[in-house]
């Protein structure tokens, strides 16, 4: 008998937390924690590749984060760019294709030229959608899109009325992406953290204690399995 659940979410999404009190558990700072989060990624690309996901969205780094400390923040930006630049090969082997949500006006430029960099590279590859939240918040993508349909709406480009569901997701910075079906959270905490409030919306979530530099194959399938155990009915009977 198979031991992958029926059906596999098409769009998985991860709130990848924990680092900080792994690090913290060993005596080491958080960028430490941050690390070692980075096997707990590939881990996630290589299960998701394995059990035929076809979009893993990975929070990365929110809007409020900002607020931490300038050391862990900037240590946070260059290990993006190792991040990125160091498993160009994986991403070519498997066929990965990389995309950004959130804001760029805030970041890095390096960090900026490597997203550029690394989107044109894996442009043409349809295995797995990696989808990387860098300055992302929910609530400010929200209004960002809400101002650009109210500026259709001024310039007369666009009626009101026109403004529906699908329109309002082609204008969210995951258009063209499904929903996702599964949401999973590391460490045990149990809040969505502005975390894709509009995509989220009819999403299976599944919470794990697993710190997130723990994290594994066995962690993904399991939450999985979970979700195939779950009845999805959006409001029916």
């Amino acid at each position: 008998m198979s031991s992958q659940p029926q059906p596999i979410p098409q769009h998985v999404a991860i709130i990848m937390d924990g680092n900080g009190r792994w690090a913290k558990a060993r005596g080491e700072e958080r960028l430490f924690g941050h690390a070692a989060g980075v096997a707990s990624v590939i881990r996630s690309v290589e299960a998701a590749l394995a059990h035929g996901v076809q979009v893993l969205t990975l929070y990365s780094f929110s809007t409020e984060n900002w607020k931490r400390p300038d050391s862990e923040v900037n240590g946070l930006m260059r290990l993006f760019v190792e991040v990125i630049r160091g498993h160009i090969d994986l991403f070519r082997r498997q066929g990965v294709r990389l995309r950004f949500i959130g804001r760029r006006d805030r970041l890095p430029a390096a960090l900026v030229e490597t997203m550029d960099w690394i989107l044109a590279e894996t442009a043409s590859f349809d295995r797995l959608t990696l989808v990387i939240a860098l300055d992302y918040g929910g609530r400010d993508e929200l209004l960002r899109a809400a101002r650009k349909l109210a500026e259709e709406v001024q310039s007369g480009h666009l009626e009101s009325g026109a403004i529906d569901e699908a329109l309002m997701s082609s204008t969210l910075d995951t258009a063209g992406l499904p929903d996702p079906e599964l949401m999973i959270r590391s460490s045990g905490e149990l809040r969505t953290s502005n975390f894709l409030p509009w995509q989220l919306a009819y999403a299976e979530i599944v919470v794990t204690p697993t710190l997130w530099p723990d994290f594994g194959e066995a962690d993904f399938r399991a939450a999985l399995n979970e979700f195939g155990r779950r009845q999805r009915r959006f409001g029916g009977l």
